[in-house]
């Protein structure tokens, strides 16, 4: 009996740390590597070489894995969202630089910002739909409520298009204010918000009218959008002021703005609603607030560019 319980003991001991902890994922987007981060000690567990310019992440609608996109590497790698190891890889993915799934699972966009096109795929085995050459610089998006329609930010030419996904068409296209960034849907799915950098401010978008109707002074660089989990607040990124600020989406005010160092870029909120995860893109790190104070308690070394973050245990998207 000794000797089996020695050898379970080894057996246990060898199991890398990876698979025990629960990991958070940051893209270091400047070096083609993922980090993976022990979030009970805060510690770096490892980093890898995933391909080149990852920059945005997010989980299959069942959160089995975690996708990563590969903008130059022309492709798509599956995460174990627990783990971070690879599971597979697809790479027939053109450009991908911000990807999502329409909220009916039916499509899957990837926008190519590199390539000025967006590219729409049926969700089930990523074949390729449809093909739009969208000038110039398509950045992020979002969708309408009921999947019937695709907003996507064209960082390049300062306008916010809408491709109707039932029709396969361009529905219409509006000037948004200059270089604008992250797009996301509000919870109530009556408007847009919009990220324009150029601007310091959040554009509030009536999209079924295809019009803005606030303006919302955000910090300088506004760029991009986290919900809070609570139905109601959003976060929003100031990259270039180092602020993140909170967006109360029923009176569509901030509320709140509190600093962040190193150009905060994409974030991560956990489940207990505590802390909010942020990369600083300029500074090779992942900024940690604690909600209850609105303070940087922590700070934890990354590759360079940090800029997609996911872990399992995070707050409600809505």
């Amino acid at each position: 009996m000794r000797p089996f319980i020695i050898a379970l003991l080894v057996f246990f001991s060898a199991i890398p740390l990876v698979a025990r902890a629960e990991v958070a994922i940051v893209l270091n987007s400047g070096e083609g590597t993922i980090s993976r981060i022990d979030r009970q000690t805060y510690q770096p567990i490892d980093r890898f070489f995933v391909g080149r310019e990852p920059h945005h992440l997010m989980s299959l609608p069942d959160n089995s894995a975690v996708i990563v996109a590969n903008a130059v590497s022309n492709d798509l790698v599956f995460l174990d969202p627990k783990t971070g190891n690879i599971i597979k890889r697809i790479n027939h993915i053109s450009d991908p630089y911000q990807i999502a799934f329409s909220p009916d699972k039916r499509w899957f966009v990837a926008n190519s910002l590199r390539l000025d096109r967006v590219d729409v795929y049926d969700a089930r085995d990523f074949h390729l739909i449809k093909r739009f050459e969208l000038a110039s610089m398509p950045s992020h998006l979002a969708f309408s409520p009921d999947s019937s329609t695709v907003f996507i930010t064209l960082q390049g030419s300062d306008q916010l298009a809408a491709i109707d996904l039932n029709a396969l068409k361009i529905k219409w296209v509006i000037p948004i204010g200059k270089t604008p960034a992250g797009v996301i849907l509000t919870p109530d799915g009556q408007h847009l918000l919009v990220g324009v950098m150029g601007l310091d401010e959040v554009a509030v978008v009536d999209f079924k009218k295809a019009q803005i109707i606030k303006h919302i002074s955000a910090g300088k660089g506004t760029h991009n959008f986290m919900p809070e989990g609570d139905g109601r607040h959003i976060f929003v990124g100031n990259r270039s002021g180092d602020t993140v600020s909170i967006i109360d989406t029923k009176t569509l005010t901030i509320t709140k703005t509190f600093p962040v160092p190193g150009g905060p870029d994409d974030m991560e909120v956990s489940a207990d609603g505590k802390q909010l995860w942020i990369t600083s893109r300029w500074i090779r790190q992942v900024s940690i607030v604690d909600l209850a104070t609105d303070r940087v308690v922590r700070t934890i070394p990354v590759g360079k560019s940090p800029h997609g973050i996911f872990f399992e245990n995070h707050a409600s998207r809505q």
